[in-house]
């Protein structure tokens, strides 16, 4: 296989000789036109200027705010009328000597950020095909999507440099047709090679995860055992973490099995696909019954008001007290601070912060049973968790456009919703989790939501409206290379 890869390396590298350009040089001049004042300056100008292009290029990038509630499909042509407009009455030097083109030598970036919308446009001597103009479009596209205006704008003028006057040894179709075979036979290898590579770093990763969340268990079982006899079998809460315990030995004695026998691979084992689930099922486990030995000692320390019951207390508050402290992320993403559903929000993370302080003070004065703090907790996780579907309606009629679109939000929301909460290394689930599992709403998870509605919205606008490249009536017989098309 060596000597194969070498034949492979030698021919790419004769086939690579003649790829280097001629020369390289950056941008002849960079014109920023950003009346929408999304763009930083300071950043993007120093990175235009250090850009390569093949042949002398004029970067322009012109700015606008154009209507975010424009139907886009009767308003298909918006950014490539509003392009023409501008350089005609701000820059003819842009366009060509009889009116029809773009100028010679010129690439030309255009962003809407409130309709969003991206245009390219190019001279006759540096225009690309369509595909490789949306290629351009499609780099700024997934920063723009987060509002990385002008990390955006320098990802689709490295691209440009890329694609213009692209000699045709570069051009990937070249390199597919003449060497599909040599270069499968190259890739299969080295995925191979890579594979086996990062199965073993992250097999070790897992066994040493999982070896220090056994030792944990191991060292605490007599105490856990002990702790989990005197629960309240009475109470709500500690009959559902004793449900939890019934099974506990069985699977300590099923994650000593694995831990044995995961503890005799080799590093050439680790290296084999069939090693992953043993290895997998055994740091699963291990962390799992970490937190349930945990989850045991808060139940019988909390509801026997025992000696660090405060602590108990505040493992379980934390989790919701975290993520009322999460609530401004919400409307940073879409901006709906102003809104109803936001001020109840806020309005509930000053009464649930109160809920919770007087809960802790009828707990250490003995007014207030631990069954009933809990409960609490609970509930005011349901209630954070209903304001939430308040807000996502807020969100989803700021962000669809119809009646298709609001359902396909509501379906990624919901989808979010109720997938089953994932827990970061270090956190371990509480009392509530065990009891009640995904009480609560986590932010999280609402923006992931959101995230995902978005993209099917996107997916279903760019399906239906494409890319446009003509000019609109205003244009007239104007014909110059360019296209656009929303992000």
């Amino acid at each position: 296989m060596r000597r194969i890869l070498l034949i492979i390396l030698t021919a790419l590298l004769a086939l690579a000789v003649p790829a280097a350009p001629a020369f390289a040089v950056e941008p002849v001049d960079i014109i920023v036109e950003d009346t929408a004042g999304v763009l930083d300056q300071n950043t993007l100008l120093p990175a235009l200027e250090q850009i390569q292009f093949r042949d002398p290029t004029t970067v322009a990038i012109y700015t606008y705010r154009g209507d975010p509630n424009a139907d886009y499909q009767d308003g298909d042509t918006v950014t490539n009328e509003e392009t023409l407009r501008f350089a005609r009455e701000e820059h003819p030097e842009w366009i060509s000597a009889d009116g029809q083109k773009w100028a010679d030598g010129l690439f030309i970036f255009t962003l809407d950020p409130d309709g969003r919308w991206i245009g390219t446009y190019f001279g006759e001597d540096r225009k690309v095909d369509s595909d490789q103009a949306q290629d351009i479009r499609d780099e700024a596209a997934e920063l723009f999507r987060d509002a990385q205006w002008t990390d955006g704008t320098i990802a689709a003028v490295q691209e440009a440099a890329k694609l213009i006057n692209r000699p045709w040894y570069l051009n990937p179709a070249t390199w597919i047709a003449g060497g599909a075979l040599l270069l499968a036979a190259a890739g299969t290898w080295l995925t191979i090679v890579a594979v086996r590579r990062n199965r073993l770093k992250t097999n070790r990763e897992l066994i040493a995860k999982a070896e220090k969340s056994y030792a944990n268990v191991s060292m605490d079982l007599e105490a856990t055992e002990l702790n989990a006899n005197t629960i309240p079998a009475d109470s709500r809460y500690g009959a559902k973490v004793l449900e939890e315990h019934r099974t506990f030995r069985t699977r300590y004695n099923t994650a000593t099995e694995l831990g044995n026998t995961v503890r005799a691979f080799s590093n050439k084992d680790l290296k084999r696909g069939k090693t992953r689930k043993p290895v997998e099922e055994f740091a699963e486990l291990a962390t799992s019954l970490d937190g349930i030995d945990d989850v045991i000692a808060d139940t019988n320390t909390l509801l026997n008001m025992g000696p660090g019951w405060q602590a108990a207390w505040d493992r379980q508050a934390q989790p919701l007290l975290g993520e009322l402290e999460k609530l401004e992320d919400l409307f940073e993403q879409d901006h709906t601070g102003n809104t109803a559903t936001a001020a109840a929000l806020l309005a509930f993370r000053t009464e649930c912060r109160r809920r919770l302080q007087s809960a802790a003070a009828g707990l250490a004065d003995g007014s207030l049973p631990p069954e009933a703090a809990l409960d609490i907790i609970r509930d005011s996780g349901s209630e954070l968790a209903g304001l939430l579907k308040n807000h996502s309606e807020t969100v989803i009629e700021k962000a669809a456009k119809d009646s298709s679109e609001k359902k396909l939000m509501r379906e990624a929301l919901e989808a979010e919703r109720s997938r089953p909460r994932r827990y970061r290394d270090g956190y371990r689930p509480g009392i509530l989790d065990t009891a009640y599992p995904n009480y609560f709403w986590s932010v999280a998870s609402f923006n992931a939501g959101v995230q995902a509605g978005n993209g099917k919205i996107e997916s279903a606008r760019s399906s239906a409206s494409g890319s446009s490249s003509g000019y609109g009536a205003s244009g007239g017989s104007f014909s110059g290379s360019g296209s656009s098309s929303r992000f």
